[in-house]
């Protein structure tokens, strides 16, 4: 992967949630290409000592941290652990999500609760113990600003029958995203909202069989973006210079309707 001398991101620091699998993995990559070190936070430990052998074997910096972003301390041990090894954070990116679809009615609670604590909590988790550092970063040289990229879905935009719920986390990930940009723009702390359609990852594979099925029908006719496709979006959001903020971006498959 290359990336022109116009987009680096050398002496920068990243972190990326949900970083062992999909949109997480991909831009991990993608931002070590970059140049920025960059610490892998997810659950799956095997997964993202993978992912930094790669990295590194490419020449790049990586820092594996097993952890669980619906537990807060562990979000804020992350964020701490990534800084004392690197010295610094100026991106953020927020992956780490769920997606469990279905009608409301007679709907599995258990599977709300699963989604908003990922979703939502764990997102605002990890954007809390972050901001501190990326203000510092913004402050500091040798870019002046920094970024944090919420991954939100077209279903933060597009509320669908048989998918209310993830709807309702993925609205609430717009509504935290724009009251916070508010909040630090000035500051030089970009917030960026990026909203995937249909993309070819692990996402649908936790729904039940019969969920399943119906995903496949809405969507196995049409050609769905890559996981790389919306790391290019994201890397392309943080190298942009530092008076050009990207607030939204909402990336679609051409075939994908609504």
């Amino acid at each position: 992967m290359t990336v022109s001398m116009s987009n680096r991101l050398d002496g920068t620091v990243a972190l990326v949630t949900g970083a062992s699998s999909g949109i997480g993995e991909a831009t991990a990559e993608h931002l070590a290409a970059a140049g920025a070190a960059v610490a892998l936070v997810a659950r799956r430990k095997d997964r993202l000592e993978a992912l930094a052998g790669r990295i590194v074997d490419s020449g790049g910096r990586a820092l594996v941290i097993e952890s669980d972003v619906t537990a807060e301390d562990e979000v804020r041990a992350s964020v701490e652990r990534a800084v004392a090894e690197f010295g610094r954070l100026d991106t953020v990116v927020a992956n780490a999500g769920v997606m469990l679809l279905g009608p409301i009615v007679d709907a599995p609670t258990d599977e709300w609760q699963r989604m908003v604590h990922l979703n939502v909590l764990g997102l605002m988790y990890t954007a809390h113990a972050a901001l501190p550092h990326l203000l510092a970063a913004a402050d500091d040289k040798p870019r002046g600003v920094a970024d944090l990229v919420l991954v939100s879905s077209v279903a933060g935009r597009v509320a669908r029958m048989g998918s209310g719920a993830y709807n309702a986390t993925k609205h609430a990930v717009g509504a935290f995203g724009e009251a916070l940009r508010q909040e630090v723009t000035e500051r030089h702390v970009r917030v960026s909202i990026v909203e995937p359609g249909a993309v070819d990852t692990e996402l649908a594979g936790h729904n039940r069989p019969q969920v399943l099925q119906g995903i496949r029908a809405r969507f196995g006719q049409i050609e769905r973006l890559a996981a790389v496709d919306i790391a290019d979006a994201i890397g392309y959001v943080v190298t942009r210079p530092r008076h050009i903020a990207i607030n939204e971006l909402l990336i679609r498959p051409t075939e994908q309707q609504g």
